[in-house]
């Protein structure tokens, strides 16, 4: 559906059917929202990484009073968008990158 290359130079994608799952059944507040999630991940205001999985990142972005958070699993080089939602807070996790 898209590709995007991240702020940390690895190409992230999502295929249409899973932005679907994301977008109707997830978290249907980032339906429409996809170039808020593209720049989330191209131009971040902070990456943290999962405590949960070390192969998985969180990019932050605010947009208007809220963050939106893309949460992305990379493997073989290589990340897809597991999930995207909106957050007042950042999670915990170890600090990747920040503005």
């Amino acid at each position: 559906y898209f590709v995007v290359q991240s702020k940390l130079g690895i190409l992230v994608s999502t295929t249409k059917v899973y932005w679907n799952i994301i977008t109707r059944i997830k978290h249907p507040t980032v339906k429409g929202k996809e170039q808020d999630v593209k720049k989330a991940l191209c131009d971040p205001d902070e990456i943290r990484v999962s405590k949960k999985d070390g192969a998985v990142l969180l990019f932050y972005k605010m947009i208007e009073k809220l963050y939106l958070c893309v949460v992305v699993k990379f493997f073989k080089k290589k990340g897809y968008i597991i999930t995207a939602y909106w957050t007042r807070k950042i999670k915990e996790g170890e600090l990747k990158w920040r503005r």
